[in-house]
């Protein structure tokens, strides 16, 4: 069993970046064929809630909702999508985690327009925007002060090419068609986050059977190559279940540290497309 000081030790320099990791994980899903543009596999007011534990300890909770009705951004509909996670129980006493992640997702071009960052840990703050021009490969950052109210930093970025950002990068997987897919095979793909670009082999795994809280589910298995780090253990330490059902969520996601290895596990999805 881990031991009490080494567990502090994790939760306070690696839990915060480990959770935002697993995140993007799902982000490294992208550059598959996808359905056709009016079958998507979720819907309006979908929810979805998550566990985040390190062995026995239970961390923090994440959510994922669609909004209940369409944003209009230049005369085209949007999806608004939010991502929630905060610290529970034990975890607070290393500090307090709040934060969210959102995407305002074109329905017709499966791109983000605008993306943005409400971050609380500890007493650290960070309220961001990013507006994407996908045509000419531009992104506009701007950065608030603590309380969100004045703007306080406003940047340019050149883009490689269209991106997703981290939150609009699960909703594209799972418009994708996943089924042809053979182990092993490899997909290079692009995304945008934190004034970076990402461009990271995605290796699909295989499939797998596995319980949930949700019942029993066939999965498809991926593991994105993520750069030598501090934080993780061996060159492919993320590993991510989705299902292979009509809805395609993530029902574990599971990262090897390089002590103890972080979990993320689904405890209830509501209204679902299918």
């Amino acid at each position: 069993m881990l031991k009490i000081p080494a567990f502090c030790q994790v939760l306070s320099i690696n839990m915060k970046q480990s959770i935002k990791i697993n995140f993007l994980a799902l982000l490294l899903l992208l550059s598959l064929p996808s359905l056709a543009q009016d079958e998507y596999p979720f819907t309006y007011g979908e929810e979805l809630e998550f566990e985040v534990s390190y062995g026995w300890f239970n961390l923090a909770d994440a959510t994922m909702k669609i909004g209940k009705k369409a944003e209009t951004i230049n005369e085209k509909p949007h999806f608004k999508i939010d991502v929630f996670g905060k610290t529970k129980g034990a975890a607070t006493i290393f500090g307090r985690v709040n934060d969210n992640w959102g995407t305002i997702w074109d329905m017709e071009s499966r791109l983000p327009s605008v993306s943005y960052r409400h971050i609380e840990e500890g007493k650290y703050r960070k309220h961001e925007k990013v507006f994407f021009d996908q045509q000419k490969e531009k992104a506009r950052m701007q950065l608030f002060d603590k309380e969100n109210k004045f703007l306080k930093e406003e940047k340019e970025y050149r883009l490689p090419g269209k991106v997703q950002d981290i939150v609009s990068g699960f909703y594209y997987l799972r418009t994708l068609d996943l089924s042809n897919l053979q182990v092993g095979d490899t997909v290079e793909i692009l995304g945008f986050f934190d004034k970076e670009i990402y461009n990271i082999n995605l290796i699909y795994e295989g499939q797998e059977r596995i319980e949930t809280e949700i019942g029993e589910k066939d999965t498809f298995i991926f593991s994105p190559q993520i750069p030598k780090n501090k934080l993780f253990r061996g060159e492919f330490p993320v590993t991510v279940w989705v299902t292979q059902d009509q809805n395609k969520i993530p029902v574990k996601i599971k990262a090897n540290l390089f002590l103890g290895s972080l979990n993320l596990e689904l405890k209830s999805a509501r209204g679902l497309r299918y």
